[in-house]
């Protein structure tokens, strides 16, 4: 079924609708138009939990825009993919370089944000953001337990709060999708599933190129196999029994981009009973949302882009304030 103009007029096509809207927003610092934008009750998941109505967004709008008033965001991908005639899912990838004046010295930051936005008839519904403020952090030369300690976690509410899809493929959080790429989507969460969930790290090369890409938080760029397995080891480490939930996917085809992308919502759900990363264990359990866009070029992925919040984790193992006494004896 084709998509209705109705849902990304004035715009060509939801990649158009979403870079212009977000620069007219951010750059162009029309905070108004987020009245315009959005839904009154639109509702926002990200790191530090969920907010509910337009005013917040406005809020955290207009407090991020004065932080850094020379920002500018590139898009560097928009996977959007249809939710009935007449609403679209996108996931924006945001790749920005700013710069901070810190102590009086012009200090660039680099730093990716994805955006997955559920727009119906041309207004916000629901969005899911991450960002990597750990970024900001190295390159501002801050401290991020510091950071951390200044920050509440509020809780998730919603469609957060409720079971994982049973089958994501059939219908996300965003609602029921078209059966576009299953092969590839198949690929995708089967890899998650083994080498995420599983911990078959061994397989990361039946799925993933040799020369693979990964692009993930701090600013940092992984190569090939191996680098690809220290990294999701140092990911999971510090909770030993995570698991990763699929909450919804969205593929799109474009030459602009590449090639066929598959962009994946997850939640990371473990406790902090591992590796002491983030100071002492709680065994509090945390709810890691994330969102990765993996490239896929003749059935395997080249490239994976991953984001997550990892400062907002830490300010949720900090809301758990107890102590956890347990000791590796293996």
């Amino acid at each position: 079924m084709p998509l209705d103009p109705v849902a990304y007029q004035p715009y060509e096509d939801p990649d158009d609708f979403i870079r212009e809207v977000t620069d007219r927003i951010w750059v162009q610092r029309d905070i108004s138009y987020i009245t315009d934008n959005y839904e009154p009750d639109s509702i926002v998941h990200g790191g530090l939990g969920t907010v509910v109505g337009r005013d917040g967004v406005i809020e955290g709008s207009l407090m991020r825009i004065a932080q850094v008033p020379q920002h500018v965001g590139q898009a560097e991908d928009v996977v959007w993919e249809a939710r009935g005639d007449d609403a679209f899912l996108s996931s924006h990838l945001v790749f920005s370089s700013d710069t901070h004046i810190v102590g009086g010295v012009p200090t660039p930051i680099r730093k990716r944000t994805i955006a997955n936005c559920l727009y119906r008839r041309g207004r916000m519904v629901e969005e899911w953001v991450v960002r990597d403020d750990l970024a900001d952090c190295l390159q501002l030369g801050l401290d991020p337990a510091e950071v951390a300690r200044g920050l509440r976690f509020r809780g998730y509410e919603g469609s957060m709060t409720r079971p994982a899809p049973a089958d994501v493929l059939a219908a996300g959080d965003s609602g029921p999708r078209p059966d576009d790429h299953r092969p590839e989507c198949e690929m995708v969460l089967e890899f998650i599933e083994e080498v995420w969930n599983a911990r078959r790290l061994h397989k990361v090369t039946d799925y993933m190129h040799r020369d693979l890409f990964l692009h993930t938080i701090g600013d940092r760029t992984v190569l090939r196999p191996d680098g690809y397995q220290r990294d999701l080891l140092t990911q999971v480490a510090p909770f030993p029994d995570a698991r990763f939930e699929v909450r919804d996917v969205q593929t799109h085809h474009a030459e602009r981009y590449a090639g066929l992308r598959v962009a994946v919502l997850w939640v990371m759900k473990g406790s902090y009973r591992g590796v002491p990363e983030f100071g002492p264990l709680t065994g509090g359990q945390v709810d890691l949302i994330g969102v990765s866009q993996f490239l896929v070029q003749n059935g395997r992925i080249v490239r994976e882009v991953r984001v997550y919040d990892q400062i907002a984790l830490r300010a949720q193992i900090n809301s758990h304030e107890s102590s956890f006494a347990d000791t590796n004896i293996y």
